[in-house]
């Protein structure tokens, strides 16, 4: 072995040449460096791991705080977060080349698991190897959102209602759908502030209370948007902030048309009843006589004031007799049997053996299919 001449400072041995020559990072001069090998292998740790970690976690809806802010992991357990907590703590020597790691969890309780982890790397040019264990420790605690929703705090009041009437059982459940995809869209994006306070029932129709107001009149146009009618808003002052700054809740009152799709109606306008079909923008629909297009304005002041006659799924199966023209055909009947004329409309199929009817004061009409 050829000899350096340089003298390890720690035990005076003289350092072989090629632990002298072993080339360091550029730029960097590590005060172990000059040891000799036996000194610097002697005290020499691979990683530097905490005794202990703690993992905040939402009992509620299983968030983990990371950094200031609480962090949405979508985990079913906790095992993966340890590990990340566990590879973000750890620290590897920083002359290690070709580190390699591999950990086994293991669950000791509810709230304990304790990480085995074995480390591989080359330091000076030597394969070396290290085992640690941290215990992870999980402290179950509740976010600063779910802390929120536990105390009813919310900004915005959407209020589903109708014009002249109650929202139906499915109006009112299509729009808390509504409200849930608005909310779990912004929930996808990171948004901790996007939640749902209450839903209740109530004999008008059906309250949400909204996490923000910017999100209650996003959902209150989503509704209108699909169900029809129109919102207002109303701003109310309830209290003022640590800053004494005014904090205000904005009611949104949804108000859903006076008539809604599949409701058979008289306009009393001379041309008979409407089936209508959509209510979004303007009340539009069929003449069941006829079969033309029917169309009135919610805005206008002449909107119809129509006699409510049922809806579509009152109708009723009979047996279409005859065609008898362009104008009119015979039917049975549903009630009395009896053949009777009433008008064709355009839609109605003359190779039909049943068709559905509707009977009013007024007598029959023939009611379009579902599919139509």
């Amino acid at each position: 072995m050829s000899r350096s001449g340089e003298f390890c400072p720690r035990c005076g041995s003289e350092i072989p040449d090629q632990e002298v020559e072993r080339p360091g990072v550029a730029g960097q001069r590590d005060p172990d460096s000059v040891l000799c090998d036996a000194c610097y292998f002697e005290e020499f740790d691979l990683v530097d791991a905490p005794d202990r970690i703690e993992v905040r976690v939402c009992a509620q809806c299983g968030a983990v705080h990371r950094g200031n802010q609480w962090v949405d992991v979508g985990a079913e357990d906790y095992t993966d977060v340890a590990v990340d907590e566990v590879s973000e703590a750890l620290g590897i020597h920083v002359d290690a080349q070709s580190v390699a790691w591999q950990v086994a969890p293991e669950q000791v309780d509810q709230n304990t698991i304790r990480m085995h982890a074995e480390f591989s790397g080359v330091i000076r040019e030597t394969p070396v190897t290290e085992a640690v264990v941290v215990p992870v420790k999980i402290s179950r605690q509740t976010c600063k959102r779910c802390g929120k929703i536990a105390g009813g705090s919310y900004a915005s009041l959407i209020q589903v209602r109708g014009d002249d009437r109650v929202p139906t059982s499915d109006e009112q459940a299509r729009a808390q759908e509504i409200a849930e995809e608005y909310i779990a869209k912004r929930e996808a994006t990171g948004d901790r502030n996007a939640f749902i306070t209450e839903v209740s029932e109530v004999s008008e129709g059906l309250d949400m209370k909204i996490s923000t107001t910017q999100m209650g009149q996003g959902i209150a146009s989503r509704i209108t948007d699909e169900l029809g009618g129109a919102f207002t808003d109303n701003e109310t002052l309830v209290t003022e902030d640590e800053d004494g700054n005014e904090v205000y809740r904005v009611t949104f009152a949804v108000r859903l048309p006076k008539y809604r799709p599949g409701e058979i109606i008289d306009p009393q306008d001379g041309d008979g009843p409407v089936l209508v079909r959509s209510v979004q923008g303007n009340l539009k629909g069929t003449r069941l006589a006829t079969g033309e297009d029917f169309e009135a304005s919610f805005e206008d002041e002449n909107a119809p004031d129509a006699r409510r006659l049922g809806t579509r799924e009152d109708a009723e199966p009979t047996t279409l007799v005859a065609v008898e023209d362009d104008r009119a055909v015979q039917v049975l009947d549903p009630e009395t049997y009896e053949a009777k004329t009433i008008t064709r409309p355009d839609f109605l199929d003359p190779d039909a053996d049943e068709i559905p009817v509707i009977k009013h004061r007024e007598g029959l009409h023939v009611v379009p299919p579902d599919d139509d």
